[in-house]
């Protein structure tokens, strides 16, 4: 009985800190428990970030794949060759390549007009290894822009998407004849900039001031000059045309909104006919304002000079009472500002369309209805 007292005794006396015991282990468990299940819980969320990042890229990659796929038959290479007499009276000829892209079932290619010539003979070659003779259709007297022709049917044409919805960061895909070695080359990069303004120069010493442009880091070559700037949709969002030579990803792409006009009027009447104001400007930055005391800061300074008159007589400027120092600053919807000129807004309109001007006369805003007349 004794002892089974004391066994009582010590079970009495052992069942406190028993539960004391559990309720320790127990809160033990519960930290251990807690910090395993969040470590675990971090485990997952890392696989789980992991997993995501990679089926983001794949899904990208993949994206990407089936647009070049997409796009790739419709890219084309050019060279042209051109003959020329030397000094000695012997013929010299020389090549040169460039990219282009199909805008027309029937044959129609859309390439830069630095590429293409008068005088000069082209070959154009397809993706599929198809040869074809081509002639130039038509040159912009603008923009850098040249349609050549084909005599083929049934070829697939790249869809024209929209340029004035870019977003800066957003992907792009550029495809051409890189050095003119390379046929249908892919690089991808983004959008990096809209509304570039730049001076371009050939190899021949000419320049010429290239507006609105899209700055991209997709690399683009010498031999990438009218190829297409595609979206992740496939669609054509500028044509590719410069490069900054002292600078690595930065290379420009003329906006497929001007490449639209221009392919209208082509099919229209057979040539680009751009419309035409009839005024000679200056495009006005805030130090040109600031050096003249201008009332404005932006917009397009009426002025002649030397034997050039600052409105051309007839003309819809003339005809609309427009006169030298007024300050155009808007042209229908489309202001005039850093790198958007007057060239460049008028390009979204079409010869005999009306359209309303704003502007400054002495310091007073204006609007007034000018009939946009043919280019000469």
């Amino acid at each position: 009985m004794a002892e089974l007292k004391i066994t009582k005794s010590k079970v009495a006396k052992s069942q406190p800190n028993l539960v004391v015991l559990i309720l320790v282990v127990a809160i033990i468990s519960g930290v251990l428990g807690g910090v395993s299940v969040s470590l675990f819980s971090d485990q997952i969320q890392n696989v789980a970030t992991e997993m995501g990042t990679k089926r983001v890229t794949v899904e990208e990659e993949s994206a990407t794949i089936d647009v070049v796929k997409e796009v790739n038959p419709s890219v084309v290479s050019i060279t042209s060759e051109t003959t020329a007499i030397d000094f000695w009276g012997r013929a010299q000829k020389s090549e040169s390549s460039g990219t282009g892209f199909i805008v027309t079932a029937d044959g129609l290619i859309a390439t830069n007009k630095h590429v293409a010539s008068e005088n000069v003979s082209y070959k154009v070659y397809t993706n599929d290894g198809k040869e074809y003779e081509a002639t130039l259709k038509a040159t912009d007297p603008y923009f850098d822009i040249a349609f050549l022709k084909i005599e083929a049917a049934e070829l697939r044409a790249l869809e024209l998407g929209d340029s004035g919805n870019l977003s800066v960061g957003q992907k792009v895909i550029a495809i051409g004849n890189a050095l003119g070695q390379f046929q249908n080359t892919v690089t991808t990069g983004v959008v990096s900039a809209v509304g570039r303004s730049i001076e371009a120069g050939d190899s021949y010493g000419q320049t010429e001031t290239l507006e609105n442009m899209i700055q991209t880091d997709a690399a683009i070559n010498s031999g990438n000059s009218g190829g297409p700037l595609v979206n992740i949709d496939g669609q054509v969002i500028g044509m590719n045309t410069a490069v900054a030579g002292n600078a690595e990803g930065i290379g420009f792409a003329t906006p497929v909104n001007l490449i639209k006009t221009a392919l209208t009027s082509v099919q229209k009447s057979g040539k680009i006919v751009r419309p035409m104001i009839g005024v000679r400007y200056m495009n006005i930055t805030k130090e040109i304002a600031a050096s003249n005391d201008l009332a404005s800061d932006h917009g397009a300074l009426i002025y002649a000079s030397g034997n050039i008159l600052a409105i051309v007589p007839g003309s819809p400027a003339d005809k609309a009472g427009l006169a030298e120092n007024d300050i155009i600053l808007k042209v229908g919807d489309y202001e005039i500002k850093e790198g958007q000129s007057l060239v460049s807004v008028l390009s979204n309109y079409a010869p005999g369309d009306k359209v309303e001007v704003k502007y400054l006369r002495d310091g007073e805003e204006k609007t007034v209805t000018v009939t946009l007349s043919e280019s000469k």
